[in-house]
């Protein structure tokens, strides 16, 4: 074989064995096994779930864990994370601290963070901390924001003008009617 120096290549049995065998691979170690070794799992991690587009479930379903639903659930969800894929629906109310919607939801969704994606469909009062509506989402209801308690703060100082209307109580939340800030369009 060609060679980079100029020193004739050895042709001796040995090193013709070793040449024909590729270097180890430096590959991470993965279990394949469907129960995980004890302490497998980091700490704090939550269990995943997900729901194939075939099934149907009649019934609520609750849980710790995280959950991705392209089938459909004729109940109320309340899980840690919810993610509905463009296939998942929703019949009921769903609790989740970030729910995530691409397919659809009719009833109401109370979560911190709240996601509707291009292809949502929502009919129904979301409660949130956070909110983010992509453009072509269809929704169609209030939305009632919640602060967090950090930004609660109240000092005991009122203006004028603050007096005369009646301050918020801690955890109170915000409506905005989203067909009305549709007509100023």
């Amino acid at each position: 074989m060609f060679s980079k120096t100029n020193k004739p290549a050895r042709t001796d049995s040995k090193s013709a064995a070793t040449a024909n065998v590729a270097p180890p691979l430096d590959a991470p170690a993965v279990n394949f096994n469907k129960t995980p070794a004890a302490g497998a799992r980091p700490q704090g991690a939550k269990p995943f779930s997900s729901v194939g587009s075939g099934l149907v479930i009649d019934g609520n379903v609750t849980g710790s864990g995280d959950l991705h639903l392209d089938g459909t659930v004729k109940g109320d969800v309340r899980v840690n994370h919810l993610t509905v894929g463009e296939s998942g629906s929703i019949e009921g109310k769903v609790e989740a601290e970030t729910v995530e919607v691409r397919g659809r939801i009719v009833g109401s969704i109370q979560g911190k963070q709240v996601k509707l994606q291009a292809t949502a469909y929502v009919e129904g009062d979301i409660t949130h901390e956070q909110l983010a509506i992509d453009v072509g989402a269809y929704f169609q209801g209030r939305c009632l924001q919640r602060r967090p308690e950090a930004m609660q703060v109240n000092t005991g100082i009122a203006s004028p003008a603050e007096s005369a209307v009646a301050a918020p109580a801690p955890g109170a939340m915000n409506s905005y009617d989203m067909s009305v800030l549709s007509d100023l369009a």
